[in-house]
């Protein structure tokens, strides 16, 4: 089954998801410095998966300074927890794997540093394990909303290579085919960066999932004309109403699913619920660089000095939510996680 990095005998290896779906290429990250590339280059991406990787970036960080003070060991906690936060911040997975790591070592603060270094690899992978768990029990959560011969909708991707493994909304969708309901899926490109047609797309394919591929613009003529049933998106932060940011785009589906009287449904781990984030209006929207829309696959399509804007997420409100889906089950307004 697909996941997006694996630590093997000592060593981390990631998917590089920008080469998708050309070539399937693993690559060894060896510092926070290489794992802050990746996941600012979207080399890995997905909150779920950031969260994950952030963890070994960090374990993988403090390796040189094991054998130096506590103090200065304790400073680098800090020091590597903010270059990596720093490179998604909108994501909340990535900021709350990182606290957890760092309240264990807190915790574990008067022990050896060898024995503090090996208890934080050992809670990086039980992060891991536990989002695997995770996404398996959102998938059984998801299957009864699904009806026979379901055609749904979904936005940018939320497979097995945005989580730790098996997936999301996506993983909701795979697993049911798997289980013998037939599904149709129509995959929303997601631009500007394509993660619908680059990774969706090839994560079905390589499941044998039926699907469609459609151009972002084409989702309010699909639900017109398709008798779409649902639509299925993942998320980066659900705020304690409901109000979920997730990949620019979203919002707009989650408008035209509801003028069209179409169910739309979020699937999340619970560790992407931000309870302290009160409402949608809070949460940091990560912007791009302008040249995410005025290139394509590293040509111009626009006139190189155009202004242009490049927000990675948008905010969908809680009121155009049917329900939210997580590993402890389904959430419908009003929202009390």
């Amino acid at each position: 089954m697909i996941q997006p990095l694996f630590w093997e005998n000592g060593r981390l290896l990631i998917v590089d998801q920008t080469l998708l779906p050309g070539e399937y290429k693993l690559i060894e990250i060896h510092n926070h410095f290489e794992m802050a590339d990746a996941i600012r280059r979207l080399v890995i991406r997905g909150a779920p998966a950031i969260g994950i990787a952030g963890a070994f970036g960090l374990v993988l960080g403090l390796k040189p300074y094991v054998e130096t003070s506590h103090a200065e060991f304790f400073r680098q906690i800090e020091i590597i927890s903010t270059l990596l936060y720093e490179t998604r911040p909108t994501a909340v997975n990535l900021g709350w794997a990182l606290r957890r790591l760092g309240q264990l070592a807190e915790r574990n603060r008067n022990f050896p540093l060898p024995k503090i270094h090996a208890s934080l690899l050992s809670e990086a992978q039980r992060i891991h394990e536990e989002d695997i768990r995770m996404c398996r029990k959102i998938a059984a959560h998801g299957y009864d909303l699904l009806p026979e011969n379901a055609r749904v909708i979904t936005h940018c991707n939320t497979g097995g290579l945005a989580t730790g493994r098996l997936g999301t909304a996506l993983g909701i969708l795979i697993d049911a085919h798997k289980r013998g309901k037939q599904i149709h899926v129509f995959v929303d490109e997601t631009r500007p960066l394509l993660q619908g047609a680059r990774l969706t797309a090839w994560e079905l394919k390589y499941e044998r999932v039926p699907f469609t591929l459609i151009s972002d613009n084409m989702a309010a003529h699909v639900m017109a004309t398709r008798s779409i049933d649902a639509v299925f998106v993942g998320a980066d932060r659900i705020a304690a109403n409901g109000d979920t940011a997730n990949k620019i785009g979203t919002f707009m589906l989650a408008i035209s699913a509801h003028h069209h009287q179409i169910p739309f449904y979020v699937a999340a781990p619970s560790s992407s619920i931000d309870s302290f984030i009160k409402a949608g209006s809070d949460i940091q929207v990560e912007e791009r660089d302008g040249d995410e829309v005025r290139e394509f696959g590293g040509r111009l399509i626009a006139p190189a000095d155009c202004p242009a804007i490049a927000p990675a997420f948008d905010v969908t409100p809680a009121e155009l939510i049917t329900a939210i889906i997580t590993e402890r089950g389904i959430f419908r307004p009003p929202y009390n996680f």
